[in-house]
């Protein structure tokens, strides 16, 4: 089996503006790099960038579960590199998933609030990634100009 066969070549191409596609680097960059902290990081990143209590009751549950997470998030960025790389035509559709997963954060923490003495990075991070998301969305779905 060849690599073009797992991921064949298409005649698509991008169309949009290239500060669509610097935004969406740089998002795939940071979720590479959040995903290999929840993943391989000691605590999965819960007490030491999330700020959650683990010296709790069921604390080595909680760093199991960012753990895990973690992996999730690498399938996604995972995803995300194989866009950027060889598949741009479809970063519309990508930064529309990235603007679609900041509101489900931002809905998971309106119907399960975290418990920090501070918040977590995320949590204003998941307001201007939304925003800036939906800018570069539509930036990439005019045609840039000759």
């Amino acid at each position: 089996m060849s690599f073009d066969e797992l991921l064949p070549r298409t005649s698509l191409h991008y169309r949009g503006s290239r500060w669509a596609l610097w935004f969406f680097a740089l998002v795939t960059v940071t979720s590479t790099a959040r995903s290999l902290v929840h993943l391989f990081a000691p605590d999965g990143g819960a007490g030491s960038i999330a700020h959650i209590a683990l010296n709790v009751a069921g604390g080595s549950n909680i760093v199991a579960i960012f753990s895990q997470w973690g992996a999730s998030q690498l399938l996604l960025a995972c995803v995300q590199w194989v866009v950027l790389l060889r598949y741009r035509f479809l970063m519309p559709a990508m930064l529309a998933l990235v603007a679609l997963e900041q509101l489900l954060r931002l809905l998971a923490g309106y119907l399960k609030p975290l418990q920090v003495e501070s918040a977590p990075p995320g949590a204003y991070g998941t307001y201007i990634i939304l925003a800036l998301s939906l800018v570069f969305l539509l930036l990439s779905l005019r045609p840039q100009r000759p």
